[in-house]
Parts: structure tokens; sequence; C-alpha cells
């Protein structure tokens, strides 16, 4: 199909337009990698966290650029329908691993309400780790309603809906190597 260098492209019945290009957001992962390489080179084998489906590419990505020994994980969570939020978290695959006492970067692709994050936050906090960072692409602190502090946001934006690099519109987009953006609402 070849729809990875478009700079429009029609997703069943909406159509987006590129935003954020694949250089910058490569850029932006580099940078949030440099700050957790700082912040964990002496922690004893932390574990990235991440939240499926979205955040698969950040993750690669990020895990490229880490440069000191980690374990990662993901765990699936489910809060959208087509373009907006449902205002309700499901967690759909649990956590495997023993967290007790390690430190661990939950890896998300974007922090919108925080319902999403607050959930798994809660539920992660009852397994006792020695500390629970957040790493997120995309950070909308337009929307963000909660508490829980986002220390490593590689962009924040608007309250724009987008697609691509991992994130979907009903499931269509994720292969996308730029971020597009809603034109027909």
């Amino acid at each position: 199909m070849g729809c990875n260098n478009k700079k429009r492209v029609t997703l069943l019945d909406k159509t987006f337009e590129v935003m954020i290009p694949a250089d910058q957001i490569d850029r932006a992962v580099e940078q949030v990698a440099a700050q957790i390489n700082a912040d964990y080179a002496d922690r004893e084998t932390p574990l990235f966290l991440g939240v499926l489906n979205g955040s698969f590419m950040f993750m690669s990505d990020l895990m490229k650029k880490v440069d000191f020994n980690c374990e990662l994980s993901f765990v699936k969570l489910a809060s959208y329908a087509g373009t907006s939020t449902t205002g309700k978290v499901q967690e759909l695959i649990g956590l495997k691993n023993n967290i007790e006492g390690r430190h661990v970067i939950v890896v998300e692709d974007i922090v919108d309400t925080g319902e999403s994050i607050e959930h798994l936050m809660r539920s992660l906090s009852g397994h006792n780790p020695a500390s629970v960072e957040v790493a997120t692409l995309f950070f909308k602190p337009n929307s963000y309603s909660k508490q829980i502090p986002i220390k490593y946001k590689a962009l924040e934006i608007g309250n724009e809906f987008i697609v691509g690099y991992g994130l979907d519109y009903d499931q269509l987009g994720r292969n996308l190597k730029d971020v597009f953006v809603v034109v027909n609402e």
C-alpha cells in the first residue's frame, strides 16, 4: 500500500495528515532515553513495562537507546473506542513479573486523561516496587486530570486525535512511521 510515505492517509471514515514526522519522533525518543540512562544507570536491572498495544513502537525504539541492563515486559489495558476514551479501564493482560523491590518504568504511547495510568499505578503499587515512573511518547497536558507525575515526556501535544507510530484509529494506522492528525472531524 505504501502509506508510510504519504502526507495524508485515510483510515475508515477519516482523513489524517502528517503532524509529527518520524525524524522528530526519533529525536524525542533519544532525549527520553538519555534522561532514563542518566537516572537508572546505577540501579539493579530496572523493568520496562510497556502498555500494549500502542506502546510497541516507542518501547522498541526506546530499548535500542537504553544502555544499561534491564528487563522488559508488557501489560494490556483498554480505555478507547474509536476516537474517544470510554472512561473505563479494563485490564486485559496482567502483570506476570515479580516487581517487589524493583524499579519499574511504565512505557506508554500517550497519556491523555490519565485514567489508564492511574489504574495501572494503583495495580502496580500493590506489588511493592521500589519505584515506578512513567515514560510516555505523547502527553496531553490540557486533558490530563490526575495527580500522578509523568516524569519522562517525549512530546507534549494538544487535544487533537492522532494515529501512527503505534497509535490507532479502530486498530488501523499503528504501522505508520509518522504521526498523523485527523483533518475531517
